[in-house]
């Protein structure tokens, strides 16, 4: 007997996808181009290699669950030093969690923190709208009601929550935000956060706050939910932040991240993966703690995002609604109808895109936020990305 709420669960938007491209052939003598998934395709650091070979033995060890000591205290320091923490602000030893990939800690926060009730009402999940597919299925799961937050250019795409109802906020048990915006690429500024945080603790909800594209920046470094604490000046309390090597060190095979916040969400956090969640290699601990003690490859990395957004502005300037986000890979494309904008593409082009309505939800208006909108990730070099580029140009008009 399956749980029923699978049958509600949102359709995965990579099936909707392939049920829409998979029945067309695309051009012959053309090569398909994936803009699809964001999956970074930059060459890895050579440190990784050097530590996933340095001691073999390692793989004959079951890991730690929370992660080795140095894993813990590279952690700590990279967060101090990219988001202006004083030194001693998080202790790596109770605020810091190894995961293997964010999308499992994203999914599990839900179960960590959803009650059979919330003010004697079904709890509330929030999360903006687009959204990481994640938070949709985690929330059915759950069995909390979903709230979407229109996040569109009228509120710089990240939803503010401070407009909502008493009687909604004390029903909260979640809000997803994810600063830089997967996939509009827009950022949370410090005040939308510290207002998010002090809702939190004045409502008694989790503010997961999914920061994965945090390290891939145009101009100035995103702020962070933690730095956003800090401001506040009173610790990390209902606050949790997700970060992956995925984007910031262009390794998502690795699948190698860490949850870090409130010291008693991740003591619980600690307790529920034991149970259910899987635990990093040794080997991928150790390369990961070289990468989260170096920045150098980040910039570096950062600099070959910054060269496909120089070709994305010469080509794309004046059409489609285009801007340059402030963080992130992606194009937020408005091409009127995101799904027939990607079939085109597929049919004349061989560029492979999502339609923005396959990770968005109908509103209470009636109205899928994504649905004009067409996503476009630039992860290949700069050259494909230029090719890419003149193609959908040259189909899109």
């Amino acid at each position: 007997m399956l749980n029923p709420r699978l049958s509600i669960m949102p359709d995965y938007p990579f099936d909707q996808l392939r049920s829409l491209l998979d029945p067309i052939d695309p051009p012959a003598g053309i090569i398909p181009l994936s803009l699809s998934i964001g999956e970074p395709k930059h060459q890895p650091p050579a440190m990784v290699t050097e530590a996933l070979n340095g001691d073999p033995a390692l793989w004959g060890k079951y890991p730690p669950g929370d992660g080795t000591p140095e894993f813990r205290a590279a952690v700590a320091g990279w967060l101090t030093r990219r988001y202006g923490l004083t030194q001693g602000a998080i202790n790596p030893d109770d605020q810091i969690l190894p995961v293997v990939g964010t999308r499992e800690a994203l999914y599990l926060v839900s179960t960590l923190c959803v009650p059979e009730q919330k003010s004697a009402r079904q709890p509330i999940i929030a999360m903006p709208n687009p959204f990481y597919h994640v938070y949709g299925g985690a929330t059915v799961v759950s069995g909390a009601q979903p709230l979407y937050l229109s996040a569109d250019a009228s509120n710089g795409f990240i939803p503010d929550i401070s407009t909502l109802p008493p009687e909604t906020l004390e029903s909260l048990a979640l809000y997803y935000l994810c600063s830089p915006a997967n996939p509009q690429g827009e950022s949370a500024s410090l005040e939308t956060l510290k207002t998010a945080i002090t809702l939190a603790r004045r409502y008694d909800f989790v503010l997961a706050v999914d920061e994965c594209y945090a390290e891939i920046y145009h101009n100035q470094p995103p702020v962070g939910a933690l730095q956003a604490c800090a401001a506040l000046g009173q610790g990390f309390d209902n606050v949790l932040v997700f970060h992956s090597l995925s984007k910031r060190s262009s390794v998502p095979g690795l699948r190698s991240g860490f949850v870090a916040g409130d010291v008693n969400l991740i003591q619980a956090f600690r307790r529920l993966r034991n149970y259910i969640g899987p635990t990093m290699p040794l080997p991928i601990m150790q390369a990961s703690t070289a990468l989260w003690n170096d920045d150098t490859h980040v910039e570096e990395n950062r600099a070959l995002y910054r060269a496909k957004f120089d070709v994305a502005d010469q080509l794309l300037r004046g059409k489609y609604g285009y801007y340059r986000p402030t963080g992130g890979f992606f194009l937020w494309l408005d091409v009127g109808d995101g799904e027939k904008a990607a079939a085109k593409l597929w049919t004349e082009a061989a560029l492979r895109t999502l339609p923005g309505a396959y990770i968005a939800r109908t509103d209470a208006s009636g109205t899928n936020p994504g649905q004009p909108y067409l996503r476009v990730a630039l992860v290949h070099d700069t050259q494909t990305t230029r090719e890419a580029l003149e193609r959908l140009v040259g189909v899109l008009g």
